[in-house]
């Protein structure tokens, strides 16, 4: 039996076009997959040990490098701005800084506060955290880049922070000069004249030691430690 040219082409392409209908029939589509991102959640509650310093709101802050200061170092602008005046605006928004959280008003002598922070970055992770001693010239505590990477859920670590010297004004306790009630002088003043580095601090003096023209009494003098900071991770 001959079949001609024309009818064994027409034979073959009906043939491959079944092949081709088939193979794609046989192709499964998978839906993309969708990652949840994990979060990480620490609590961090903060007691002001202090008989007379009022705390100014506290700034907490996530990051995996960087520090907020160093001894013996000159104190940037956004920690100088909260050792002197409380400001902790541009704390909250350093480059390092992954993700801050900020109290909403100062933290009384005798009490304690707890803020939460969620990340969703674990390795590596710190926490550091800044408040000013509000009736003093720039004195101010907290924790510098603290290591919670390695916390599991419902574990906590405790620390005591002193107090440190901004090194930015003097600590002239005199009257306009401190923005805590105590005076409710100025706050920042970008200009530096005391050594220019960070340091810990030597103390109130006050008016009842000699200091004449001091507006600060005995009751402001502190002890270190002068806060207590547990950070518990939480999820």
């Amino acid at each position: 039996m001959r079949f001609s040219k024309s009818l064994i082409i027409l034979a073959l392409g009906v043939s491959l076009a079944a092949c081709s209908d088939s193979d794609n029939n046989d192709v499964e589509v998978k839906p993309p997959v969708v990652v949840t991102p994990t979060s990480y959640e620490f609590t961090v509650t903060i007691t002001n040990l202090t008989a007379a310093q009022p705390f100014s709101p506290v700034a907490l802050i996530a990051h995996t490098e960087g520090m907020l200061w160093q001894i013996g170092n000159s104190a940037s602008e956004a920690l100088e701005r909260m050792a002197e005046g409380g400001d902790n605006s541009q704390l909250l928004t350093v480059d390092f800084a992954t993700h801050a959280q900020s109290a909403e008003s100062p933290l009384p002598p005798g009490e304690q506060l707890t803020l939460t922070l969620t990340t969703e970055q674990l390795e590596s992770l710190k926490i550091s955290l800044a408040t000013m001693l509000v009736n003093t010239n720039d004195a101010f505590t907290g924790l510098n880049a603290i290591d919670v990477s390695s916390l599991a859920v419902n574990e906590s670590l405790s620390r005591h922070s002193h107090a440190y010297d901004a090194g930015t004004e003097t600590n002239s306790e005199a009257h306009g000069t401190i923005p805590g009630p105590a005076d409710s002088g100025e706050g920042f003043n970008e200009s530096r004249d005391d050594i220019n580095s960070v340091a810990m601090h030597p103390g109130v003096v006050s008016q009842d030691d000699g200091l004449r023209s001091s507006v600060l009494t005995s009751q402001h003098k502190f002890d270190n430690p002068v806060a207590q900071i547990i950070i518990t991770r939480t999820q």
